[in-house]
């Protein structure tokens, strides 16, 4: 019993002996999007934080949000955009799978009752 516990052990041992071949291959590729956290936090850049808390602006904000939600063909990626408020300015944030995708959000989002003006800052997704 005891020699079947050592070498169970030692199989764990020799199995987690950091030798992954796909290592490299992990570390190369990591998301890593400290660059985009950075440009955020410059004070520039319309955040969730920047959200009006008129009525009208909250109201154009959500009938974007169910706008993006009641259309099945949008990627998951897609429907949690940020969405932004400002006066009737819509400002557009995060990633979408596709251009055609991208144009299509826009396309809803200034036919919206409400909506100014729409600052499309999605970025199509390249990885």
């Amino acid at each position: 019993m005891k020699s079947a516990l050592l070498c169970l052990a030692l199989a764990l041992v020799a199995g987690c002996s950091g030798d992954d071949k796909y290592a490299a291959e992990k570390s190369a590729t990591a998301p890593d999007n400290t660059a985009r956290n950075a440009r955020d936090k410059d004070g520039n850049t319309v955040t969730p934080m920047d959200q009006s808390e008129s009525k009208a602006d909250i109201a154009i904000t959500a009938a974007v949000r169910k706008a993006l939600m009641d259309d099945s063909a949008l990627s998951t990626t897609a429907e949690n955009i940020k969405v932004v408020t400002q006066n009737g300015k819509v400002t557009l944030r995060g990633v979408v799978a596709t251009a055609e995708e991208k144009k299509n959000i826009a396309a809803k989002v200034k036919a919206l009752p409400g909506v100014v003006s729409c600052d499309d800052q999605l970025e199509v997704k390249s990885y």
